[in-house]
């Protein structure tokens, strides 16, 4: 078993590092407040291995697969959603629930993609209320017929990009309709697996048919009150190591000239290149950014998020221009190798600490060192304050949200695991 601190020890832990920060000048009870308004949105994917529910067997296609075979993965809506039910409550704060177009419930009728309407996601949308979470939306534009080219809204044949047309028009529509039941906007992220696996001749027709397809997409103006669009780059993919028809350039250029919001995923630029220094560019440029936060690893890009030098950057980033508004933060990994809802406590917790981290620097004494040119004060302090007692304000922050804190939480997912998840075949 690991270890639960009493309410007792963590307060007073609490109050001796409240004592420290505030020497820093530093309002530890503030940072909390600040922290409990910044929403997370987790990804059902996690769950079930990318799985979803338009049949009995795992999809893949689109470079995607999730490798491992850990037992109790989700096979039915109701377990995924009772299983992140469990996640969300060993999870500090209140977040969000993302899905793709591919956890549509339709009743056991075949429905293809670009039929999909929101009494598909009629569940998803009441679980999401009666749980008071928000939720996202994305199309998949992967694992389909229509898809085994590698191409979909790039596609040279017509037929072939309307049908992908009309499921992201599907998409934007349930979006909307998760926004207006929920009451906080939906972002629909458009992601494509268009590329190829080796050296093209011609990289522009792709982008220009990309281009108009995402125009024919989003022609149809909806209330940004429920619904934000939002495109995906990667640098490549399995299948597409050579080229990938919507990379970075390409949407930073489309999301600045049409003012939809840009996606930085973490894992899907070069292995040694941070989007934490993307996020200030951008958002000179753009209204807002989401945040797909992962873990790369070589050429993986999809492992458990940890706290990191880079995890931490990212939230520096965000906090240090007080972005919070602007910046929609969601996780996109997945590991079939461990517990799943570990993954996602894991993940999501590490995202939440990096967060509190960075509310707990001193911002304020660290930029005026930077303008007065005392870039020796800077470094030193910048050391200094990774070793300040933040464990403690992240303990109590637990206790206030009403969930375990430190690695006692470790003891109640194996707990569902040998009551709930060992029984499942």
């Amino acid at each position: 078993m690991f270890p639960t601190p009493t309410d007792k020890q963590i307060e007073s832990a609490y109050t001796h590092a409240k004592a420290t920060y505030a020497a820093f000048s530093v309002d530890t009870d503030h940072a909390l407040q600040r922290l409990a308004a910044i929403p997370i949105s987790l990804h059902c994917w996690q769950g079930d291995d990318v799985g979803g529910f338009e049949s009995q067997t795992a999809l893949d296609g689109g470079g995607i697969q999730a490798t491992g075979n850990y037992p109790g993965k989700a096979r039915t809506p109701d377990e995924l959603r009772a299983d992140a039910e469990k996640a969300f409550s060993l999870i500090p704060g209140r977040h969000r629930f993302n899905i793709h177009a591919m956890y549509a419930e339709t009743g056991g009728k075949k429905v293809d993609r670009d039929a999909l309407e929101p009494a598909h996601f009629a569940a998803w949308i009441d679980w999401a209320k009666a749980k008071g979470l928000g939720m996202d939306f994305n199309p998949t534009c992967f694992a389909h017929p229509m898809a085994d080219s590698g191409m979909t809204l790039a596609h040279a044949d017509p037929a072939v990009r309307r049908f992908w047309i009309d499921h992201c028009i599907a998409c934007r529509q349930i979006g909307a309709a998760m926004g207006r039941a929920l009451g906080t906007p939906a972002v629909t992220n458009i992601w494509i697996p268009d590329g190829m696996k080796d050296i093209p001749v011609d990289r522009m027709a792709p982008r220009a048919r990309l281009r108009d397809a995402l125009d024919a997409v989003l022609a149809e103006p909806i209330d940004p009150a429920h619904n934000l669009d939002a495109v995906e780059s990667k640098l490549f993919g399995i299948g597409s190591e050579s080229y990938v028809v919507g990379s970075h350039e390409f949407y930073m250029g489309y999301a600045v000239q049409k003012g939809v919001l840009l996606t930085l995923d973490a894992g899907h630029f070069h292995p040694t290149e941070s989007i934490a220094d993307k996020i200030s560019s951008m958002l000179l440029y753009v209204k807002e950014l989401l945040l797909h936060v992962s873990r790369g690893v070589r050429w993986d890009s999809d492992h458990v998020v940890i706290l990191s030098d880079e995890l931490r950057v990212i939230a520096e980033e965000i906090i240090r221009h007080n972005a919070t508004d602007r910046v929609h933060i969601g996780l996109d990994f997945f590991d079939a190798s461990i517990n799943r809802i570990a993954a996602w406590v894991t993940g999501t917790r590490a995202m939440i600490k990096a967060l509190l981290i960075a509310l707990l620097e001193p911002t304020d004494t660290l930029r005026t060192l930077e303008q007065d040119g005392d870039y020796t004060a800077r470094l030193a302090l910048l050391e200094e304050i990774k070793t300040l007692p933040f464990g403690a304000i992240w303990d109590y922050y637990c206790l206030k949200q009403g969930v375990p804190a430190g690695s006692a939480w470790i003891n109640e997912v194996k707990q569902y695991e040998n009551n709930v998840l060992s029984k499942r075949n």
